[in-house]
């Protein structure tokens, strides 16, 4: 049986970069593309210091994270490798950084790629870091590509 590599995955262009890193290196096991909702997106502060959950801004991310494993899906077909490798999808809820190991932990996981930053702005410095601590805290190799 082949490798098992996790793939976290957001929709920026280096975690798509990761993907096809993984793809192109990793043919004759299994993908898993993982797209992690942080629970803190659904929170928002009004003017007056309360803040409040909205479940839909919940479900968009999860619907998000199933349409991301779609096009993992398709590329992976595109790049002709399907007939030998397996891709799978997963959509996980929790803080970036904690859930990535967890799964690669709870998974059989044996190599994380991932993406050096995510989306642009805010988000980019804090996914920047969330590569930083899976780095440091995975139990499995990690490759980030930039």
């Amino acid at each position: 049986m082949g490798t098992h590599v996790l793939v976290p995955l957001d929709g920026s262009s280096q975690a798509w970069a990761a993907f096809d890193h993984a793809v192109s290196n990793h043919d004759g096991g299994r993908i898993t593309t993982l797209h992690v909702v942080d629970p803190m997106a659904g929170v928002y502060s009004d003017y007056g210091g309360g803040g409040y959950y909205d479940p839909q801004i919940h479900d968009q991310a999860v619907e998000r994270g199933n349409e991301l494993g779609e096009d993992a899906r398709d590329r992976a077909e595109e790049a002709g490798v399907l007939e030998t490798t397996t891709i799978d999808t997963a959509v996980e809820t929790g803080p970036p950084a904690r859930t990535i190991v967890q799964y690669a932990d709870e998974n059989d996981v044996d190599h994380i790629v991932m993406g050096s930053h995510g989306r642009s702005g805010v988000t980019r410095v804090l996914l920047g870091s969330v590569a930083e601590t899976v780095t440091r805290r995975s139990p499995v190799p990690v490759t980030i590509v930039r």
